[in-house]
C-alpha cells in the first residue's frame, strides 16, 4: 500500500518492528510490509555489512550480485530468491559488467512469532523461480504496494503470505517431494535443540529423544532443515545471544554460559565465526545503524532517495 507523504520519506526498514507500528496505523493485521520496490542498481552500486531488524526477500530480476550473509557467500543470479532474518549481516555487492534489477520486500510480523526455521530451516537462498508463479506475485506485491487504499494493502499482504508459503513448498529435486519418512520425530529433535539450546547437548540425546541412529539422524536432520542438528543448536545459540545482548543488560560472559558456553573464548570464537564479528561489536553495530536511520521526515526541499 503506498504510504502517506508524511511517512514515505521515513526509513521504516530501519527500524525494529515495534517503532514502525506507529507510522502503519492503516495496518490492522501482520504481516507488516515497509518496503515493496522495484530497484535498478547502478554501475558499482554497494551495500556493506547491513543488519535489519526485519525479515528481507530479495528477488534478482536480472543480472546477478554477490549477496553475502553472516559467513556465507551467495552469488545471486536471475532467478534467486534470497531470504534472511532480523538481525543477520548482509552485503549486496554488484559485479563489473554485471547488471542488477532486483525486487525488495521487507517486512515484520510485530510481536506475533512466525515459524521461518520450519519453513526454510537455515536456508537462505529459497530457489530459483525464473518464469515461476512467485516472480509474478512478487511483480504484483510491488505494484500494488503504490496504489492507496485499504484493498491494495490486504492484497499486498495476501501476496505475500503465498510467497513465503509457496517458496516452502518449491520443489528443488526428487528429494523434495515426498513428505520424508520420520518427519514426526525429525521436528521433535528440532524443537528439542530449540528447547534444550543452554545444555551440552550430544548426539546421543538426540538418540534417546528420538529412537533414530546418530547417522540417520544428521543425514535426514540435514536433507529436511538445511543444517545438521549441531550447526542448527549453534545457530539457535547465536540468535538467542543476539537477543539476549539487544534485550538485556547481561555481559559477554553471562551471555556465554545462558546459551549452552561455559568458556566465554570459545563462544565468543563461534559468534565470530557464524557473524563475521564479535558480539561487542554486534551490539556497536545495531547503536550505529539506530543513529544512523533514526526516523526522519525530509524537507521539501530534500530529494527522497532510493531503498534497497
Amino acid at each position: 500500500m503506498k504510504l502517506p507523504e508524511s511517512v514515505s520519506n521515513i526509513d521504516l526498514i530501519g527500524m525494529n518492528p515495534t517503532e514502525t507500528l506507529p507510522w502503519m496505523e492503516d495496518y490492522h493485521c501482520p504481516p507488516y510490509i515497509t518496503l515493496a520496490h522495484s530497484f535498478n542498481a547502478p554501475e558499482g552500486w554497494v551495500v556493506e555489512n547491513r543488519i535489519l531488524m526485519q525479515y528481507s526477500l530479495q528477488y534478482v530480476v536480472k543480472g546477478a550480485a554477490d549477496y553475502p550473509v553472516g559467513s556465507k557467500p551467495y552469488r545471486t543470479e536471475e532467478g534467486d530468491l534470497l531470504f534472511h532474518r532480523p538481525g543477520e549481516i548482509h552485503s549486496i555487492r554488484t559485479i563489473a559488467g554485471e547488471p542488477y534489477h532486483c525486487i525488495s520486500i521487507v517486512f515484520h510480523f510485530g510481536a506475533v512469532p512466525f515459524p521461518f526455521d520450519e519453513l526454510y530451516g537455515g536456508r537462505h537462498l529459497l530457489g530459483k523461480f525464473s518464469g515461476h508463479a512467485i516472480e509474478r506475485m512478487l511483480t504484483e506485491l510491488v505494484h500494488l504496494y503504490r496504489q492507496p487504499g485499504l484493498p491494495a494493502q490486504l492484497q499486498c499482504q495476501g501476496l505475500l503470505m503465498r510467497i513465503l508459503g509457496g517458496a516452502a513448498e518449491f520443489e528443488h529435486g526428487p528429494e523434495h517431494r515426498k513428505e520424508p519418512a520420520n518427519l514426526a520425530k525429525l521436528i521433535l529433535i528440532k524443537n528439542y535443540i530449540i528447547h534444550h539450546y543452554d545444555e551440552d547437548i550430544q548426539h546421543q540425546d538426540l538418540e534417546r529423544v528420538s529412537g533414530l541412529t546418530r547417522n540417520y539422524i544428521i543425514l535426514s536432520f540435514k536433507r529436511v532443515f538445511g543444517l545438521s542438528p549441531m550447526q542448527y543448536l549453534v545457530s539457535v545459540r547465536v540468535q538467542k545471544a543476539k537477543e539476549l545482548a539487544v534485550q538485556t543488560d547481561l555481559s559477554v560472559g553471562q551471555i556465554a554460559r545462558s546459551v549452552g558456553y561455559a568458556d566465554v573464548h570459545t563462544f565468543g570464537k563461534m559468534f565470530k565465526k557464524k557473524t563475521g564479528v564479535s558480539l561487542t561489536q554486534y551490539c556497536g553495530s545495531l547503536t550505529t545503524h539506530y543513529l544512523n536511520t533514526r526516523p526522519r521526515i525530509a524537507s521539501t526541499e530534500e530529494e527522497d532517495g532510493g531503498q534497497s
